[in-house]
């Protein structure tokens, strides 16, 4: 799969003749861009401002010259060229019947983050990043229409950084949606990540997935001790992911007796201020 990122570097933006607006012409100008099966969208100026909806406008305008496009990333940039909450994202709604080709959609950045109305014959994979997952995007991902839906990762963050849902989002959004042929499943980087374990285990995708990503979050050993449980019933889970946790030494090592390959790296330590105990996910600001 050929690939290309296309971003811009301070100095490209910092006298404001860069923006969202030009890159998309940057794009449609570049002579490789028939070539592309992939394309990688990072930082397009000053993205703390500047939303990417002139980019994903352009898109939606210009979709006979992205129609090789398979896989489409938006927002790939570390935080040095902008936090991840601190991303304006866009509205996807029209993006859907723009590229019908599309197997694969990353979105990095949850603030004004909208998916519209999700349906898709061909996305196989879909994840979103972000320091907080706003819960209409979680409602429109438990109404999407995406029967060949294989993956799907999503970050749940903390309140303080977009996450504006609760626990009974995440599982309204399990029971709703319906993806036949879903093979990995992330709920992932969340401060709730031992309820969220212990929801997870009892869905409906439990049966069917063979990866399991419960990583980045606060993972305790109440979680652990639901997995632990659980996992046994389903000998098609072959991988669970639990790195980056709050989990004990003990717990660590029960885990990884189970049948199924269980990464429990990068153990975490709480903060323990004033008789107050804290965790906090891997990914928020």
């Amino acid at each position: 799969m050929k690939s290309k990122k296309f971003y811009y570097t301070w100095e490209d933006y910092e006298d404001g003749d860069k923006n969202a607006k030009t890159m998309i012409a940057d794009i449609l100008a570049d002579g490789e861009l028939g070539q592309l099966e992939e394309l990688v969208i990072g930082c397009w100026g000053e993205s703390w401002e500047n939303s990417a909806q002139s980019i994903i406008d352009g898109l939606v305008e210009n979709k006979d010259k992205f129609a090789g496009i398979k896989s489409l990333f938006v927002g790939d940039m570390d935080y040095e060229e902008c936090e991840v909450s601190w991303i304006e994202q866009a509205d996807y709604g029209a993006l859907w019947a723009a590229m019908p080709q599309l197997e694969k959609l990353t979105v990095k950045g949850g603030t004004n983050l909208s998916l519209g109305n999700i349906q898709h014959e061909n996305l196989k994979c879909l994840e979103i990043i972000c320091g907080g997952l706003p819960k209409e995007v979680l409602a429109a991902i438990g109404a999407a229409k995406l029967p060949e839906l294989e993956k799907l990762s999503l970050y749940i963050g903390v309140d303080d950084y977009g996450f504006d849902g609760g626990l009974d989002d995440i599982v309204s959004m399990l029971e709703k949606s319906d993806f036949p042929k879903l093979k990995e499943l992330g709920i992932l980087d969340s401060e709730i990540q031992d309820e969220i374990a212990e929801e997870v285990v009892k869905c409906k995708y439990m049966s069917q997935i063979h990866t399991l990503d419960l990583s980045c979050g606060t993972l305790t050993d109440k979680g652990g001790t639901a997995l632990l449980e659980a996992l046994p019933s389903y000998g098609n889970i072959k991988e669970v992911n639990l790195e980056y946790h709050y989990m004990s030494g003990d717990m660590m090592k029960k885990l990884k007796g189970l049948q199924a390959d269980v990464n429990v790296d990068d153990q975490q330590e709480e903060d323990n201020y004033d008789g107050e105990i804290y965790r906090y996910p891997m990914l928020t600001e």
